[in-house]
């Protein structure tokens, strides 16, 4: 069956750590697949505004899109899908980050991220730009919250702990981890494997007509709703189990290398 429908992360898939846009031959290769007949797109975490620059702009690049983990859904570059968090969940997350040292809340007001919990200097060496660019504030926004991080550094078994804990006893909420120090929060039961079958509806393509890249834990919904599923060889270690092919790394524009064979009607996965 042919693919039809090609998705990825962007953080440590695509963009390397550190890099602000990803390289010009990725931007390239999805030109490329859009002009042999693929939906191609990013599948992210990140809220769908920061999206375009880590394309240099190319909005052709993100115009599909799964973003803030799927509770943005864009086709045709049209917002097609939009989620929000519960208010109270965040509050009661809030309370529980409070008593947590060195963990913080993030929610974010389209592009601005809002410290609502934690300090900066916790937040900074663990994610840069959003420490360079969050304000603080009082409470828990009043207005719709679509997109809301944990953090907290330190030991990672920490951060693993704090994430079982939320998951325990905020039930309308999910909490995984993106990064070792750094997750995501989404409805109960939403996420980008949700919201790629979701997609997959609304296009009418068949899990067996997709192709998703990944690297972290949050792809592991992914992962699980695609029989064509890839992790690059910076993967988590959980990730990487769970991928059906197994390609080289980010900072190898791999992903890349693969798009440019399925755009030319290839297959580039193998063993």
């Amino acid at each position: 069956m042919a693919i039809k429908l090609v998705l990825t992360d962007i953080d440590a898939t695509i963009l390397p750590r550190g890099e602000r846009e990803v390289s010009a031959r990725t931007v390239r290769a999805f030109n490329q697949a859009l002009d042999a007949g693929l939906v191609v797109g990013p599948a992210s975490g990140r809220g769908y505004a920061w999206i375009p620059a880590f394309f240099g702009e190319d909005a052709r690049c993100c115009a599909t899109a799964l973003a803030t983990n799927g509770l943005q859904i864009y086709s045709a570059g049209e917002k097609i899908l939009e989620r929000t968090l519960p208010r109270a969940a965040l509050m009661q997350m809030r309370e529980i980050v409070a008593e947590t040292p060195g963990a913080g809340l993030l929610c974010f007001d389209e592009v601005r991220p809002l410290l609502v919990e934690g300090a900066v200097e916790d937040l900074a060496p663990i994610f840069s730009a959003y420490a360079q660019s969050c304000v603080p504030v009082d409470d828990v926004p009043a207005s719709p919250v679509v997109k809301a991080n944990v953090f907290m550094g330190g030991d990672a078994s920490k951060t693993a702990a704090l994430v079982a804990r939320l998951n325990e006893e905020v039930c309308e909420v999910d909490v995984d981890r993106a990064l070792p120090h750094f997750s995501n929060v989404m409805p109960r039961g939403w996420n980008k494997g949700t919201a790629l079958v979701w997609l997959c509806g609304h296009l009418g393509i068949a899990p067996e007509e997709v192709v998703v890249f990944g690297d972290a834990d949050n792809d592991l919904p992914l992962f699980a709703h695609v029989p064509h599923s890839v992790a690059v060889a910076n993967a988590t270690p959980e990730a990487a189990r769970a991928a059906r092919w197994h390609i080289g790394s980010c900072e190898d524009d791999a992903v890349a290398q693969a798009l440019e064979v399925l755009a030319s009607g290839g297959w580039p996965f193998e063993g």
